[in-house]
């Protein structure tokens, strides 16, 4: 099996999965979905990466098996974040940053689900890093356990087995099987579009934070300081 040069060889879905196996794929999906060192993984590739080796043959476990362990393995995860983010509760938002986490990781998280309520914790499944952080807030927030047993399921049901067929789908054509590579890059790039979304935001609410706080509108600063 051929990795990709995307970056760290742990980054490489190729490399993780020919060097741990299926075991390392549901360990980094647990990771991902739940636990804050877990943010930076590739879950979206390593899930469709694993789908199409699959259907080309090169690793052997039945598909079905695959996408109920992936699905177990996402839902229990977001149940550890869960009971960690009730646990350490509004302490997390004093936390300092450090090399593995970023305040601000916390923050875009919880205007997430702020913004969507319950159903975040779906929509978060297919946003890399909102993903890890979002059951965190919730279980900040006190969420009824209930509902967030119930959103739980459903996201970890839709992402585990929906990226993993997407892989095994494509994985039959042809052109896919040639153009494994470039298929791979493409999902990680896509991967990085919310990413760099939430980022070029961030910098846009930053530069009308200034014109917000003294009141006056960009054209009359203008203005005033021509004169």
């Amino acid at each position: 099996m051929n990795t990709l040069a995307l970056g760290p060889s742990w980054l490489d879905p190729g490399y993780l999965i020919e060097t741990f196996g299926l075991i390392g794929v549901l360990v980094i999906v647990f990771a991902e979905s739940g636990l804050l060192i877990g943010f930076f993984l590739p879950g979206d590739s390593l899930l469709f990466t694993t789908g199409l080796l699959i259907a080309t043959g090169v690793l052997d476990t039945p598909l079905w098996l695959v996408c109920t362990l992936v699905v177990l393995a996402a839902v229990i995860g977001d149940q550890v974040g869960y009971l960690f983010g009730r646990k350490v509760g509004p302490s997390l938002f004093k936390r300092p940053d450090s090399r593995l986490f970023k305040q601000e990781n916390v923050e875009k998280a919880h205007e997430f689900f702020e913004k969507h309520g319950p159903k975040s914790l779906i929509l978060a499944r297919f946003v890399p890093i909102v993903r890890t952080f979002t059951p965190i807030i919730a279980g900040v927030s006190r969420m009824n356990y209930r509902s967030f047993i119930t959103f739980n399921l459903i996201g970890g049901l839709l992402w585990g087995t929906g990226v993993t067929l997407l892989g095994a789908s494509l994985g039959n054509i042809e052109f896919v099987h040639k153009n494994i590579e470039a298929i791979l890059v493409l999902i990680v790039l896509v991967s990085i579009i919310p990413i760099v979304i939430q980022y070029l935001r961030a910098r846009s609410r930053k530069k009308k934070e200034p014109a917000a706080e003294d009141g006056t509108p960009p054209t009359q600063r203008g203005r005033h300081a021509k004169r």
